[in-house]
């Protein structure tokens, strides 16, 4: 793969015991945080895992969804689908910033990588 230009970043929410998810949903529901989200990723790329992809069930208006899986012939109508988080990336040509946003496997891989992670901590210990 040739140097990639954009910034890779990194959007999660998690509680203070470091949870992300639970049962393939966000365990907590926060206007604000979700207003934000919106703000920071309109008119980007969004590269998620398929299970991401599936909890959320749709395409996010005003930005490119990429849904990374290992599952041949798997197909998203209206998104991009890769075999790995490089092909991903590699698909995102001409955007500035691109936004890692779940799950916990593609954030393991992608933060190495990654130049800016938005962090909000939920004030809550939830299991998960």
């Amino acid at each position: 793969m040739g140097k990639l230009n954009a910034r890779i970043s990194l959007i999660v929410a998690m509680a203070k015991n470091r949870v992300i998810g639970a049962n393939n949903a966000i365990p907590w529901h926060l206007p604000a945080e979700l207003k934000m989200f919106k703000a920071i990723t309109m008119g980007h790329h969004i590269i998620m895992g398929r299970k991401t992809w599936e909890s959320i069930g749709r395409l996010l208006p005003g930005r490119t969804t990429v849904v990374v899986t290992r599952q041949h012939g798997y197909s998203v109508p209206g998104a991009i689908v890769a075999d790995s988080l490089d092909s991903a990336l590699a698909a995102c040509k001409g955007d500035d910033e691109i936004f890692v946003i779940g799950g916990a496997e593609l954030f393991a891989a992608a933060l190495p990588r990654a130049t800016r992670i938005y962090l909000t901590i939920v004030d809550a210990d939830v299991a998960g």
